[in-house]
């Protein structure tokens, strides 16, 4: 199930000025009615790339590296390869997945969001596509980035958020959550995120 924060991420571990860019208001992911599997705070904006086009492959028009919110694990959690992530706090950052063959079927999406512990992370840190994959591997004690899928908006749940669905295909469990987006002429627009929130990959 999915219920909403009705404050800012606080903790010892997190900067203030990581703290100002979140949302006032967070997601809790519940595996049961006592037990929460995730919390997630999204940036009350996000700046998005003016040249893009979305397509099959690539759905979000955000830029790789891109700071996208906060994940918090109460307790020792896993992200989307299984890989197993300490309890604490990690910054989300915008992520494409390579496209060569070992990653084929992994996903039917290049759209991820990468995990960084959040005390070796800043909103002003540039990252590097090798820097970036290094320290979300490190995040999971691993070779392998730690990552969270994302997927592609649904057409028939357009205002519904936050929400969570199960896709029965891929057994994924599916949280939405609306964003704002920033353009050229600071233009706002709403953007639905779909973040799988439990399930694995296929392989």
């Amino acid at each position: 199930s999915i219920e909403v924060i009705d404050e800012a991420p606080a903790d010892d571990d997190l900067s203030a000025e990581l703290v100002n860019l979140m949302s006032d208001k967070g997601l809790r992911i519940k595996k049961s009615p006592t037990r929460t599997a995730s919390e997630i705070w999204l940036c009350k904006e996000l700046a998005v790339d003016p040249t893009f086009e979305r397509t099959d492959e690539r759905l979000y028009p955000f830029t790789p590296g891109q700071l996208i919110g906060l994940l918090h694990f109460r307790r020792r959690g896993s992200e989307f390869r299984d890989q197993s992530v300490s309890s604490g706090w990690y910054t989300l950052r915008f992520g494409l997945q390579p496209v060569d063959g070992n990653h084929e079927g992994t996903s039917p999406t290049r759209d991820f969001l990468l995990l960084v512990d959040a005390t070796q992370d800043s909103p002003d840190k540039e990252w590097s596509d090798e820097d970036l994959q290094q320290a979300s591997a490190e995040a999971a004690g691993s070779t392998h980035p730690a990552m969270i899928c994302l997927q592609p908006p649904r057409d028939d749940a357009t205002g519904t958020a936050p929400s969570i669905h199960h896709d029965d295909v891929n057994d994924w469990w599916v949280a939405r959550s609306i964003v704002t987006g920033v353009g050229p002429g600071d233009k706002s627009v709403e953007i639905p995120l779909e973040i799988v929130v439990a399930g694995h990959a296929l392989e």
